[in-house]
C-alpha cells in the first residue's frame, strides 16, 4: 500500500502550528515577567527557565533525524531548522539575562566573573558556535558554503555536549534533571554513530 505523501498545504499549516507552539515557552515566561510570579530570585529563575528551553529545542533538533528513520518519513527533517532556529532564540535569552540582567552590561563585571567561572566560559564558546549556525542556516549561503556546510553544522554535536556539561557545573544541589539530559544526550548521539565516528575517528588514507 502506498503512503500518503503530505501536501506542500499541509506542510505550511503544521509549520504554522509548530511556530506557535514553539513561542508558547516564551509567553509563559513574559506572563510570569509582567506579573512578578518569579519567585525570590527572578535573575536566577529567567536564567534556569531561558537555559532550559535553549537545552530542550536543542535536543528536540537533534531528535529530527532519528524521527526520519523510525518513522521512514522525510517530515522531521522539515522542521529541523525551525527548531535549530529555536534554540538559537532561547539561548540568546539565556545569553541576555546574563549580559543585562546579572552582568549589568558592565565590562568590568564580566572581567572579574568570567575567568572564575568556567561554566561561564564554556556557556559563552557554545553560543558564538549556536550564532555561526544560525548565520548559516539559510538554504542560499548552505548552497553558497557547499560541503563545507555540513562540516560546520557538525558542531552541534559539540554544542550539545557542551551545553550539558554547562548545565551540571552551573546546577549546585540537585543534578538529576542535568543528568536526565545527559541521558537523552546519549541516546540521541548513538543513533548519529557512524556520523561521529567519522569526525573524531577518520579513517586512515591508504597510501
Amino acid at each position: 500500500m502506498a503512503k500518503k505523501r503530505t501536501s506542500k498545504r499541509q506542510v505550511t499549516a503544521l509549520k504554522a502550528i509548530v511556530f506557535i507552539a514553539s513561542l508558547l515557552p516564551f509567553s509563559y515566561i513574559m506572563w510570569d515577567v509582567v506579573n512578578e510570579l518569579l519567585g525570590a530570585d527572578p535573575i536566577q529563575t529567567l536564567h534556569f527557565r531561558t537555559g532550559d528551553w535553549a537545552l530542550r529545542f536543542l535536543f528536540i533538533t537533534l531528535a529530527m533525524s532519528p524521527l526520519q528513520r523510525v518513522f521512514n518519513s522525510p517530515l522531521p527533517i522539515r522542521f529541523r531548522r525551525m527548531f535549530g532556529l529555536f534554540t538559537f532564540f532561547y539561548a540568546s535569552l539565556h545569553f541576555a539575562v546574563w549580559l543585562v540582567l546579572d552582568q549589568s552590561l558592565s565590562l568590568d563585571n564580566m572581567l572579574e566573573d568570567v575567568p572564575e567561572s568556567p561554566y561561564i566560559i564554556l556557556g559563552l564558546l557554545a553560543y558564538s558556535m549556536l550564532c555561526a549556525l544560525a548565520a548559516t542556516s539559510t538554504a542560499g549561503i548552505m548552497q553558497r558554503m557547499g560541503k563545507s556546510w555540513f562540516t560546520l553544522h557538525k558542531l552541534v554535536y559539540l554544542i550539545a555536549i557542551m551545553g550539558v556539561v554547562h548545565f551540571f557545573w552551573l546546577t549546585k544541589l540537585d543534578y538529576a534533571e542535568p543528568t536526565v539530559y545527559a541521558a537523552l544526550l546519549v541516546v540521541l548521539l548513538a543513533f548519529r554513530w557512524p556520523v561521529i565516528k567519522g569526525i573524531f575517528m577518520p579513517k586512515a588514507k591508504v597510501l
